[in-house]
């Protein structure tokens, strides 16, 4: 496989994986009330809400002008992103999380294999451009991976699983067998939610 063709595939793969943990942290999002929205376990956690706002306000930070301009920029208050200001509702945090992702494909779309050893600067430190997409992802999948512990702590005995059940590898995989011609990467999510559902009708 030459350099091109590998880049492009490393571009295709990042660009699947941040919409698959988007995708993963509306699943369990939307399982969750407005005050569960917004609820933390302690006064050092945080909620679904904090950790949407920091990942938008990450993503505006990080993407804006990504090939140009530092990651970090001069007018983000990150401190702000872990605040949740009174009479905040639940759809302005939503949208404000559609802008930060908007801002991430809007920049990572464009993005050609030629681009991918250009160096961009993340807080005055260099960084190729896969070692910047590397970082968001890792980034992202931290905190879609609390988003998801919450929703499920929230949930408990109601939560709708978004991964394989437990003790249900093995059919799983069987299932899996059975769709792979009619499965595309891109709906992996929807085959586990649909077996989910399918066993806990059982």
């Amino acid at each position: 496989m030459n350099d091109q063709l590998l880049g492009q595939y490393y571009l295709d793969d990042a660009r699947w994986t941040f919409s698959y943990y988007k995708k993963l942290a509306e699943g369990a999002m939307a399982q969750i009330s407005d005050e569960d929205f917004f609820r933390t376990l302690d006064s050092e956690s945080n909620s679904i809400a904090v950790n949407m706002k920091h990942m938008a306000g990450n993503m505006i930070s990080r993407w804006t002008d990504f090939l140009t301009t530092d990651g970090e920029k001069p007018e983000r208050n990150r401190d702000i992103e872990f605040v949740i200001l009174p009479g905040t509702t639940r759809n302005e945090m939503v949208a404000y999380w559609e802008t930060g992702w908007k801002r991430a494909f809007d920049a990572v779309e464009p993005l050609q294999p030629d681009d991918l050893m250009r160096t961009v600067r993340i807080r005055g430190q260099d960084h190729t451009v896969v070692q910047a997409i590397n970082r968001q992802l890792a980034h992202y999948a931290y905190h879609v991976g609390q988003i998801v512990y919450l929703a499920k702590h929230f949930r408990s005995s109601e939560w709708q699983s978004l991964s394989v059940p437990k003790n249900k590898s093995a059919e799983f995989n069987a299932y899996l067998e059975e769709k792979i011609n009619s499965t595309l990467r891109e709906d992996r999510l929807d085959k586990v939610i649909d077996f989910a559902a399918k066993n806990r009708d059982l």
